[in-house]
């Protein structure tokens, strides 16, 4: 089987059925080439508005159902994504520039989101309350209703499916608004997939377009939680017009993660975490290691392992060549992350290596010697870059890694594991990895960030799925008619 090699959903948004968008069509570009790669239905506000009332009318029916029914259809769902892997990692290659192990690690995170949220239906829903009258009183959990979710470029497959996946199980009709620029493999591939699975029509709903559509989203009545993975600026706003129509929203946003590298470690073995954790996917992702802070002891020697190490790696098209970096998802972003390591060697820092570009193609960067007032240090950078600045006490570097405004994830690498979770204490941040670079993900783990990097933990594992997408009922329950006095 394959999932979208009829070309139907080209041109189309999906309802249920491939439709054409009020908003006709634009065509998707792979980074590497600048070729199109098809037409792309656009939606507008007039069809999330249409979109909502359909989605009312199926989320009832498909909240009813048995739970072992929503329970196999999310199992089946994660079985399609596992049968169908060469053919998404393909599209994410071409559509969002993923080396081939990134487009694994997307399809198998996927697929267990998949499996992770099947458990849900069957998950204990509620809890029997104490009352001081002769009555039953018990809370429980029941579906919000209709969920709006906003998905990023970066890792349009994941970054979806983890909210798609457990609002479904529990009852909900969902809303997809994958980024334009990544519309197939975030957007269309998962309609293709739930369809495959069996899930009633209208229940999942895929509406690419710009802000405006998800603007519609937020302040539709019907939409009661909206799920937003984006830039902190842009999830302010979402956040604002969501608190303006009191309703829930879940937002995922930003990062400047530090890894502190202490003076006890392996050099060798500490650069290449350093380097893993900036250079997946190019330096495209939330938890990147932003910030490399090193001890000054080890400072310098570290930079030039680190950078010996990123000189040697090749950049190029993912899709048709070996390569450890991809391109840059558009000119927009590329131009960003160069403006931010000119500005920073223009404040003092240092290029090691790097700096330069080719088309969307960024060379991995290593800035040596970064000043803290340096935009490659203070900003969410977004690309193959590698700032690292030295630092001499543990008071020192507790303060630096806590002084951005963001706190989405840290990595500390020390050979005394304990004094390594003793420090992390004193940094505030939503992901904490002893021993590790700062990204990292399971679909059985809480994931979120604190101040600009987001809400806090709303995806990953029971406690926190349920929390995000369900409402808390109190219902109770007597055998007669009580007595008031009129």
């Amino acid at each position: 089987m394959a999932l979208l090699d009829d070309g139907a959903w080209q041109g189309k948004v999906w309802t249920g059925a491939w439709t054409d968008g009020s908003g006709g069509t634009y065509d998707a570009v792979e980074p590497a080439t600048g070729d199109v790669l098809a037409p792309v239905g656009k939606a507008t506000p007039e069809d999330v508005h249409t979109a909502v009332e359909r989605a009312v009318a199926a989320q009832r029916a498909w909240a009813a159902l048995p739970f072992e029914e929503r329970a196999r259809v999310l199992r089946r769902a994660g079985e399609v994504l596992e049968a169908n892997a060469e053919e998404i990692k393909g599209w994410l290659a071409r559509e969002s520039g993923a080396i081939q192990p990134f487009g694994d690690f997307q399809v198998h995170t996927s697929a267990a989101e998949c499996y992770e949220a099947s458990a849900l239906p069957s998950h204990p829903y509620g809890e029997l309350l104490r009352s001081g009258s002769p009555r039953l009183s018990f809370a429980r959990r029941v579906p919000a209703g209709v969920v709006g979710v906003i998905a990023p470029f970066n890792v349009p497959t994941i970054l979806a499916i983890r909210a798609v996946a457990p609002a479904l199980a529990l009852g909900n009709a969902v809303i997809l608004k994958p980024d334009p620029r990544t519309a197939i493999s975030g957007g269309a591939m998962f309609a293709r997939v739930f369809e495959e699975a069996g899930l009633p029509a209208g229940v999942l709903q895929v509406l690419p377009g710009g802000a405006d559509v998800g603007e519609a989203l937020v302040v539709e009545p019907a939409v009661r939680i909206i799920a937003f993975t984006g830039s902190t600026r842009a999830g302010r706003a979402v956040g604002a017009l969501a608190g303006q129509h009191l309703k829930r929203a879940h937002l995922e946003l930003g990062g400047n993660s530090a890894l502190i590298v202490l003076p006890d470690v392996d050099v060798a073995a500490a650069a290449s975490v350093g380097a893993w954790g900036t250079f997946s996917h190019s330096g495209q992702i939330c938890m990147a290691t932003s910030r490399h802070l090193v001890h000054a002891d080890i400072a310098e020697e570290y930079t030039a392992v680190l950078t010996e190490k990123v000189a040697k790696l090749p950049v190029g098209d993912p899709f048709r060549e070996q390569v450890a970096l991809g391109p840059l998802i558009d000119a927009g972003q590329r131009d960003r992350v160069h403006g931010l390591v000119t500005a920073s060697v223009e404040g003092g820092a240092t290029v090691r290596t790097g700096g330069t570009f080719e088309g969307l193609f960024y060379r991995p960067t290593v800035l040596g010697d970064v000043p803290v007032a340096a935009p490659a240090y203070t900003e969410e950078i977004f690309g193959p870059v590698a700032p690292v600045t030295p630092f001499s006490s543990l008071d020192e570097v507790a303060a630096l890694a806590a002084g951005t405004e963001y706190g989405l994830s840290l990595g500390i690498l020390t050979r005394d594991v304990y004094a390594g979770l003793q420090l992390a204490e004193r940094i505030p941040s939503g992901l904490v990895h002893i021993n590790d670079q700062t990204v990292n993900d399971e679909a059985v783990a809480p994931f979120g960030g604190v101040g600009a990097s987001g809400t806090g933990s709303r995806h990953g594992g029971p406690q926190a799925n349920i929390e995000a997408f369900t409402e808390t009922q109190w219902v109770t329950l007597r055998g007669d008619l009580p007595a008031y006095p009129f």
